[in-house]
């Protein structure tokens, strides 16, 4: 069987790291970094998704503030909210809790959002950074992926990948990371022909296209790293991935499970990015 890399298990490590540095930061500035989630409506998902951002975050000793707004808000005034946030000093990050109601333009969300507070790395400029390689809020979720292959030591360097699923949440930042890695990356999507041969020539596979069993162990060489982003929900409403992790888990040299792989690892990475910002407002 495969080694297991347990997102839960990393995470509380690496979290730690990050509690250590928030009070060092305290003891320094006299302030701890501060970040705002913006949750609009009451979607189920979202709401578990920022509870666990806001715990997360108090139990780092930052400060957390959930501004919740009704689902009928109009563009013009969330844009306003964000600007009141971009303005306030003692806000040092600022996330909106994705995805918004539909009248409201997701872009223009982004965008409104300070650059040195995007602590989601979602803005086209923290974007344009990354793929010019240059210092930058990488997205949380793929820099999760990259943690984890990282505490494995896993070499990346030459090696085939292919990333099922092309988000701009996660698809495209982590082929990006991944070529600056120095690995040779595939992007593969719904219209893909040939996905099994694809797959097979791969040493690291990537699944985050949000279908279950859209990877199985007849898709998958001996060895191969298998990191699976997907979060399904069964019929009988069991928590899976996108990969057959029984199915997969003999053939793998490493596989992440769900729950408990990838996921704990994106809310960590949140953190960092809040510290991050922190450090950049106040020049540390």
């Amino acid at each position: 069987m495969g080694e297991i890399i347990s997102g839960k298990v990393l995470s509380k490590e690496v979290r730690e790291e990050v509690r250590l540095e928030v009070e060092a930061l305290k003891a320094q500035y006299g302030a701890v970094p501060h970040l705002v989630v913006i949750l609009v409506g009451e979607d189920p998902a979202s709401q578990s998704y920022v509870k666990a951002k806001h715990r997360g975050c108090l139990k780092a000793g930052m400060l957390s503030t959930v501004d919740r707004r009704d689902a009928d808000i109009s563009e013009e005034e969330l844009l306003a909210v964000i600007k009141q946030y971009n303005d306030d000093d003692e806000v040092h990050g600022i996330l909106v809790q994705l995805p918004v109601p539909k009248h409201i333009d997701e872009d223009k969300v982004i965008d409104a959002i300070d650059i040195s507070k995007d602590v989601d790395g979602f803005h086209p400029l923290n974007v344009a950074y990354m793929h010019l390689g240059r210092k930058c809020i990488l997205p949380a979720t793929p820099k999760g992926i990259m943690t984890m292959l990282e505490s494995k030591n896993i070499e990346l360097k030459g090696k085939d990948a292919i990333i099922i699923g092309r988000s701009n949440i996660v698809g495209k930042p982590a082929a990006m990371l991944l070529m600056g890695k120095h690995a040779t990356v595939t992007i593969a999507h719904s219209r893909t022909q040939n996905l099994k041969e694809k797959c097979l020539q791969a040493d690291i596979i990537i699944a985050a296209v949000g279908r279950a069993n859209t990877v199985t162990a007849d898709m998958v060489k001996e060895g191969a790293v298998i990191i699976d982003v997907g979060v399904n929900r069964t019929a009988e409403g069991k928590l899976v991935g996108d990969v057959d992790f029984e199915g997969c888990k003999d053939k793998a040299s490493y596989i992440t499970p769900v729950p408990g792989g990838v996921g704990p690892m994106t809310i960590t990475s949140l953190l960092q990015n809040t510290i991050e910002c922190f450090k950049r407002i106040l020049g540390a």
